[in-house]
């Protein structure tokens, strides 16, 4: 796409339906002076240039990438409108679309029926479904895996409701023993399954602890905010992720409610997340009453089903053009999942050949952990003593800021905390003399990463093994 010209389209197609209710004069009191005006603007694209190059290969870092042309497009061509999706009178066309996509959101699930909205993130969807299994389950608790995103302990801790953590497995996946343990004691009405952790990117089970929960008359919560949208690549012989991730991945059909962030995996700019509810009669616990809206339709209005009030109808609009040009297929926007997925399977497959790389764990969506290999540790070059965990953490953060503060040919990486427990649970041999340490973890979400692997891996490799110099061997 050119954006350019689609911009510049979007805001003639505004002035042109503008034209269309009359003229009117503007308000003095808004006008800028032109010459101050650039003079800020550049201030402000130069102040910009000091981000990260979220949009560039050579980021793996976090979670982040540049949403589509399409997206842009859309948002600014809606955003001219500035519709709030609250209620229909406040967005009636682009509310229109909300329910196109949700409906569009609902079926990748696999929600035979549904009710859901767009929401400004994914802590705010996660919100929504806590706050629906506290009234749904009153009294009671919610279980989340060790490895579960932060914010459900924190909106646990909004809501009043007791949060009990099952721990996980060596590939950091919720135990599924411990959970049977935890709910047969009753103090959970509901249970958190992850389909992609925001560290690992490992994916709960959720295909057997659906069947668990149900035994004990408990809710599942299904937070696929990072990995909701690969189950467009969960069908199939040669689907491209593993067998039990794809049988987890179709099993959040039979949860009762889904939260899935498009400002991830959709190619959406901020913030743009959603929550599905697979009943829909649990719009009766955000009935509420307003004075001055809902009063233009007979329709249900989206702020009648959720607890934010003004959202942005440009999301909704830049979501709606998206998918109409990439839509929910494997061979639309699955393409695009399934390129960083190829990455992240073959950059492990280089770390695990490489002499100053080694694996942390298999990558089950396109998150790759990895932290630099001591001297003769490696499997290629054995010989030497066990890393220790402390010079391991070291060595992590030094690739880290190495790379990002390079002059020529950066590289910009992150860093997971990890406990002690858990790395030798993964690598027995290593020496355990501190608490936790950190190794490196990157993000392959945007496709673009998959032709530049080569070049990344070799980067990655000079940083790690100018990492580990003759005198600060790893078991020393």
């Amino acid at each position: 796409m050119e954006l350019e010209y689609w911009l510049g389209r979007g805001v003639e197609a505004f002035r042109e339906w503008a034209r269309t209710y009359g003229e009117f004069a503007a308000h003095p009191a808004t006008a800028v002076d032109e010459a101050a005006c650039k003079a800020v603007f550049e201030e402000l694209t130069a102040r910009l240039r000091g981000s990260y190059p979220f949009f560039h290969p050579c980021y793996a870092g976090q979670m982040l990438k540049p949403p589509h042309p399409a997206a842009v497009a859309g948002y600014v061509a809606a955003m001219l409108v500035n519709s709030n999706n609250h209620a229909l009178d406040g967005g009636p066309a682009t509310s229109a679309m909300e329910e196109e996509v949700v409906e569009q959101l609902a079926e990748m699930a696999g929600f035979a029926d549904h009710l859901g909205h767009l929401t400004s993130s994914g802590t705010q969807a996660n919100l929504e479904a806590l706050f629906v299994a506290r009234e749904s389950r009153p009294g009671t608790g919610i279980a989340v895996s060790a490895e579960a995103h932060y914010t459900h302990a924190r909106m646990c801790h909004l809501l009043g409701v007791p949060v009990f953590t099952v721990p996980v497995d060596a590939r950091g996946r919720m135990d599924v023993g411990e959970l049977d343990r935890l709910l047969s004691t009753g103090v959970a009405g509901t249970v958190v399954v992850t389909t992609g952790t925001t560290a690992l990117g490992a994916v709960d089970p959720l295909h057997r602890i659906v069947p668990l929960a149900r035994r004990y008359g408990v809710r599942v919560h299904a937070d696929a905010a990072y990995g909701g949208f690969f189950r467009l690549l969960a069908d199939g012989e040669r689907a491209p992720v593993a067998p039990e991730t794809g049988d987890a991945l179709r099993a959040i059909a039979q949860c009762d409610s889904v939260v899935i962030d498009p400002h991830k995996h959709g190619l959406q700019p901020y913030g743009c997340g959603a929550v599905l509810f697979g009943d829909p009669d649990v719009a009766r616990f955000f009935r509420h009453d307003s004075p001055y809206t809902y009063f233009t339709s007979r329709r249900p209005h989206l702020g009648e089903i959720s607890l934010e009030c003004s959202r942005s109808g440009a999301a909704a609009a830049a979501l709606w053009l998206t998918l109409k040009l990439l839509p929910l297929t494997p061979d639309g926007l699955g393409a695009v999942l399934a390129a960083g997925r190829r990455a992240a399977v073959r950059w492990a497959e280089l770390i695990s050949a490489s002499p100053y790389l080694e694996p942390y764990q298999p990558p089950e969506l396109d998150i790759v952990t990895y932290y630099p290999a001591c001297p003769g540790s490696s499997p290629v070059t054995p010989g030497s003593s066990p890393p220790r965990l402390s010079r391991v953490g070291v060595a992590s953060q030094e690739v880290m800021h190495r790379g990002m503060n390079a002059e020529e040919d950066p590289v910009f990486l992150s860093v997971a905390r990890v406990t002690a427990d858990a790395f030798t649970a993964r690598h027995a041999d290593a020496v355990a003399d501190s608490d936790d340490t950190h190794v490196l973890r990157s993000v392959l979400m945007k496709p673009e990463s998959e032709p530049y692997l080569d070049r990344l891996h070799r980067r990655v490799e000079q940083l790690a093994k100018a990492s580990w110099p003759a005198s600060r061997r790893c078991g020393r």
